[in-house]
């Protein structure tokens, strides 16, 4: 079925002319690579072009299809599901994760501009050989067939302003030609290496997500850093349940989840142990229909994803 797009928040997918960053196929044709801040001059000058005051005023990315979708019920999140719990629990649809453990170290925010504007996504720490990747949505990388992203830094375990482990810069930024060229929701995913903090890498600081491809969502845990109302981006919050395949016209996944703009890029973890907060990423937060708000969906990670993930993962 035929989809309209509506962006949340994002700039027009257009091609832009005055982007003249050097970028680079992968020996995959279906992988394509940005260079980003290369060099410790870069890397000064985009730790400095996010200041407190830029920060607070980045405006959350995601995405929202026009659509069809199957008739399900409209959950909305009640003051119940926003409060703290005392465990966590199997169906929720977007409370705060106040339960520590990895994920709460692996999850972290991303800042980033493009076309001039400052927004904000999710991303997630994943097992690798460089210890530098992480795995976010592809819109949050790359707008479509339009402009990369530029100033790109990942905040892992951000809360409430704070950065325990403080702010890492992107070097190389890959997403899937399709998504590339088409914007095609089947492959919005991405991947960015990051640099190097005072000569630690991330994963030093954070540990590390398994990930997995071909896998199946079922039972899922979601995270990220929803930030327009009744969220405001301060901190981790997730939503758990089932899955179901998309009626739309995509491969995604969909989970009930009232998280909002912002969390997008977020991981979606199978085989989650809520006791120490390890699981294996097999998706990320991608995009909502406009006629489903409560549901939201992440795109299948098969090969192209694993072609992807090679590739950064050795970077």
């Amino acid at each position: 079925m035929a989809l309209s797009l509506v962006v949340a928040g994002a700039p027009s997918a257009t091609a832009d002319p005055t982007d003249n960053a050097p970028s680079a196929r992968s020996p995959s044709s279906s992988v394509v690579r940005q260079s980003a801040a290369h060099g410790p001059a870069e890397q000064a000058d985009v730790l400095a072009y996010w200041t407190r005051e830029r920060m607070d005023e980045a405006v959350p990315l995601g995405r929202l299809l026009d659509g069809v979708t199957a008739d399900l019920p409209q959950l909305h999140l009640g003051p119940a599901q926003r409060s703290r719990t005392a465990a966590p629990r199997s169906t929720s649809t977007g409370e705060r994760w106040t339960h520590g453990g990895r994920v709460a170290r692996t999850t972290g925010k991303v800042y980033l501009t493009m076309d001039g504007r400052d927004f904000t996504c999710s991303a997630s720490v994943v097992n690798a050989e460089n210890r530098d990747t992480v795995l976010t949505a592809g819109h949050c990388l790359k707008d479509g067939a339009g402009s990369w992203a530029r100033n790109w830094t990942f905040v892992p375990a951000y809360a409430d302003g704070r950065e325990p482990y403080g702010r890492f810069t992107a070097r190389e930024l890959l997403v899937p030609a399709r998504w590339a060229k088409k914007a095609d929701e089947s492959f919005d995913f991405g991947a960015a290496v990051l640099n190097t903090t005072d000569g630690t890498h991330v994963q030093d600081h954070t540990g590390a997500q398994r990930v997995a491809f071909n896998r199946q969502p079922q039972q899922s845990y979601a995270f990220g850093y929803p930030s327009t109302p009744p969220y405001r981006g301060d901190h981790l919050h997730y939503c758990s349940g089932g899955t179901r395949a998309d009626r739309g016209g995509t491969t995604a996944n969909g989970m009930r989840c009232v998280m909002t703009r912002g969390s997008s890029g977020g991981p979606w973890l199978a085989d989650f142990d809520p006791a120490t907060g390890i699981g294996t990423l097999v998706s990320v937060i991608s995009f909502k229909y406009v006629a489903d708000p409560s549901t939201q969906y992440g795109p299948r990670l098969g090969a192209e994803a694993r072609r992807l993930y090679q590739r950064a993962r050795a970077l």
